[in-house]
């Protein structure tokens, strides 16, 4: 899943002497992170049981008080104030990061451990790095003034993402060391990693992994006689060395590309748990929540066969698996077939816009 470039996001003010509340906008308050909560331990991920994913619509009136006082244990997050497209990146996602960190787990006794969505196979026009130009059609070559690390546009039609040859030194540069970027006077961050480390999330949730198995990905690797998924698994290894100096407790839980294990068992030790997309539902890209394209497209068995084969190799390995699914009529079958397999289930719909109306049983 890949999140489209969010709508305009609120812009947080600073806590008043004597208020309870932290001004977001004029329309919105939210709450004053609970110290008591936030020094709290978060669930370990091997005992979530109910999680949640949203890249969009964070700053709808109530949607992070949603996000607080949920049952979830663990939610994973747009790191909103990377998208510099308009006033969004005077976003305070540190501000959000602790409100949510401040409020109990379902257990009642750990706090919500809460993830950074980080692309780590494409470029997004969106983020505060890009500065090129825009609006490629995506016939041709990508424009002359485009780092060369840009390769195709997203396969699944969303807007504004491209796949790169994630092993250049100039990608790896922008997602973890910062040495060559240029500093911004409202920036205190030089990476993409670096900003989510920053802004107190407790890990990364990393997507496009399988950008090791795309068309276009691999040709490109393969013309410059690397191997796609060999390069998929260093750059993993490279995120876990940049995050384990840095917060030693960081979590990287590994979205989709689950046959990236097949033939790197080292992988199992390289990331913390593993979430797969539509394994039995899917949904087309919509950024429209109740667009009927976005929910209840049943996958063939033989991919869903697929699925659960490379997935109990990441059970087996002893790590935790989480995965979403774009149902709605069918949301009760979809958590009955995840729970069966032994997965942590997720039904929601494919905008990623709001927390589920469906909500796990249980919950």
């Amino acid at each position: 899943m890949l999140v489209l470039a969010a709508g305009s996001l609120f812009a947080c003010g600073q806590e008043e002497d004597g208020d309870s509340t932290l001004a977001v906008n004029p329309s919105i308050t939210m709450p004053v992170p609970d110290s008591s909560w936030l020094a709290r331990d978060p669930l370990p991920l091997d005992q979530v049981r109910f999680w949640a994913y949203q890249l969009q619509g964070l700053s709808a009136p109530g949607a992070i008080n949603a996000l607080v006082n949920s049952h979830y244990d663990m939610l994973v997050l747009e790191p909103t104030r990377t998208d510099w497209s308009s006033d969004d990146r005077t976003f305070d996602t540190r501000g959000m990061v602790a409100w949510v960190k401040g409020s109990p787990a379902s257990d009642g006794a750990h706090r919500k451990l809460v993830l950074a969505y980080v692309n780590v196979g494409e470029a997004e026009d969106w983020r505060w790095y890009w500065n090129w130009s825009r609006g490629w059609k995506c016939r041709g070559n990508p424009p002359d003034d485009w780092p060369e690390y840009i390769l195709a546009c997203d396969p699944d039609g969303w807007g504004g993402d491209y796949p790169v040859a994630y092993w250049q030194p100039a990608w790896k540069d922008l997602l973890l060391y910062g040495v060559q970027q240029v500093g911004e006077a409202d920036r205190d961050y030089a990476s993409i990693v670096d900003e989510v480390i920053k802004d107190g999330f407790d890990g990364i949730y990393l997507d496009w992994v399988e950008a090791f198995d795309d068309a276009e990905v691999a040709a490109a690797a393969e013309e410059a006689g690397l191997d796609p998924a060999d390069e998929m698994i260093a750059l993993i290894w490279e995120i876990r060395d940049y995050v384990g100096v840095r917060h030693p407790e960081f979590r990287i839980v590994q979205q989709n590309a689950v046959s990236l294990v097949e033939g790197h068992p080292e992988l199992l030790q390289l990331v913390d748990a593993i979430a797969q997309e539509a394994v039995w539902f899917d949904g087309d890209a919509t950024d429209e929540w109740d667009d009927p394209d976005g929910y209840d497209s049943k996958n063939d068995e033989e991919l869903t066969t697929y699925y659960l084969g490379y997935l109990e190799q990441y059970s087996e390995g002893g790590l935790p698996v989480f995965v979403c699914e774009y149902a709605l009529e069918y949301a009760d079958r979809a958590y009955a077939k995840a729970r069966a397999a032994g997965f942590v289930p997720y039904v929601t719909r494919t905008p990623l816009s709001r927390l589920t109306t469906t909500v796990p049983p249980g919950y």
